[in-house]
């Protein structure tokens, strides 16, 4: 017996049945395997900590080198030497079924274990949204499902099946109607197990990702925007609902969302120290493209520091029932678009407006990218003094949104905007 080489490995001569082993002489276990139809395995034999003689494959001869398969095998025999069995390890692999690979996921991620998009933490309002998906669509459909047995039609298959609307269900609160299908929800499903399977596969909780290639379905773009009459209206309704009770705290924050074009996460979670109203922009540590600067116009501005300060509480929009932020505004906003009869509006329409209305007057699309956060980083990041061009492009669409909302007269209202 002597040490496994390439050379030794490539002169292994096929049996006519069963296999065949040559062993090396350094690593004690460490061998190669060879069957009649000459595939050849690295492997490794040893005995547990229960006595009982395990072998378990490393990998085939060709798809790695013998050096790569020794240092396999002392990572393997380093387990054993820590009480674990690697043989175990690779069966539990091998029947962990969807839901345990789903929990397995959101836990990890939790602890920071999981390295998302740029090379960061997967944030808890992603982990949030990744647990709505499993919950109610990828565990409903697929969670018993062993991973090791899945294919890309499985994974095609649940996504026709939660745009047919088997995944459909009354919400578990008080706030909206049914939780349905459709393009988009299928589409977001998928990417998330995708997602799971891929980070479980590059951190060899499974062996190999078993349904790469899925395909996804494209999703309908809503370019919904408020014309004119609408956000007027809109106006009309939230000075209703302030002289009938509505809450402030929520009408603020579609006030905001309106003047500013923020995402509905950003508002409602922004904090007091984030605010800087002598520069008149916000300093976000984190947001769906990471860490900004945003410039606001003087009315957005007006809305933040005419909120009362909760002392025990840093959000400019605090919750008035827990510790956290206020997180109702959407709710809000539909209330008050079926007042004046406005369909189809949802936070991500009063953003789509303002960066029309930005367009209507004449600002580029790289301004109206920042304006939204969504320019690159040497755009919107890295300036404590926001360029001046951005923060004229951003004051005169606030105040021309604040001017309709607040009552400009229809002459006016013309200027500038199309119907």
């Amino acid at each position: 017996m002597a040490k496994l080489t390439k050379r030794a490995v490539d002169a292994l001569k096929a049996p006519k049945q069963g296999q065949a082993f040559l062993w090396d002489s350094e690593l004690r276990g460490f061998g190669a395997r060879i069957i009649p139809s000459g595939l050849k395995t690295f492997i490794l034999q040893y005995r547990n900590a229960d006595d009982r003689s395990r072998r378990i494959a490393l990998g085939r001869f060709g798809a790695i080198t013998v050096e790569q398969a020794r240092d396999l095998a002392k990572i393997k025999l380093g387990l054993l030497a820590h009480g674990k069995d690697p043989a175990a390890e690779v069966e539990a692999h091998k029947a962990i079924t969807v839901a345990a690979l789903c929990d397995w996921y959101l836990q990890e991620a939790a602890a920071g274990r999981i390295i998302g998009r740029r090379n960061r933490p997967i944030k808890a309002s992603t982990l949030a949204m990744d647990k709505s998906r499993i919950e109610t669509h990828v565990k409903p459909l697929l969670g018993k499902r062993l991973v090791r047995s899945l294919k890309v039609v499985d994974i095609e298959g649940m996504q026709a099946d939660i745009v047919a609307g088997k995944t459909a269900k009354p919400r578990s609160t008080k706030r909206g109607g049914a939780t349905t299908g459709g393009p988009g929800v299928a589409s977001r499903a998928v990417s998330t197990l995708q997602s799971i399977l891929g980070h479980a596969a590059r951190l060899d909780k499974i062996a190999t990702h078993p349904c790469q290639g899925a395909r996804r379905l494209a999703g309908k773009k809503k370019q919904r925007r408020l014309n004119i009459l609408e956000i007027g209206k809109l106006g009309d309704a939230m000075r209703h609902a302030e002289r009938n009770g509505e809450n402030p705290i929520a009408l603020a924050i579609v006030r905001f969302l309106l003047l500013t074009g923020f995402r509905i996460s950003e508002a409602q979670g922004m904090r007091r120290a984030w605010v800087r109203p002598e520069g008149g922009y916000i300093d976000f540590a984190d947001t769906k493209s990471g860490a900004q600067i945003r410039a606001i116009g003087p009315a957005a501005m007006q809305v933040l520091q005419n909120q009362p300060i909760r002392k025990e509480s840093p959000y400019v929009f605090p919750s008035d029932i827990s510790e956290g932020h206020y997180t109702a505004a959407k709710a809000c906003l539909e209330r008050l678009c079926a007042s004046v009869g406005i369909e189809d509006v949802t936070p991500h329409t009063l953003r789509h407006t303002f960066g029309s209305v930005a367009g209507d007057l004449g600002f580029s699309e790289l301004t109206i990218r920042a304006l939204l956060g969504h320019a690159a980083q040497s755009v919107t990041q890295g300036y404590v003094h926001i360029d001046e061009a951005l923060k004229l492009a951003v004051s005169r669409t606030c105040d021309k949104i604040a001017l309709l909302l607040d009552g400009e007269k229809k002459a006016g209202r013309a200027e500038g905007l199309a119907a």
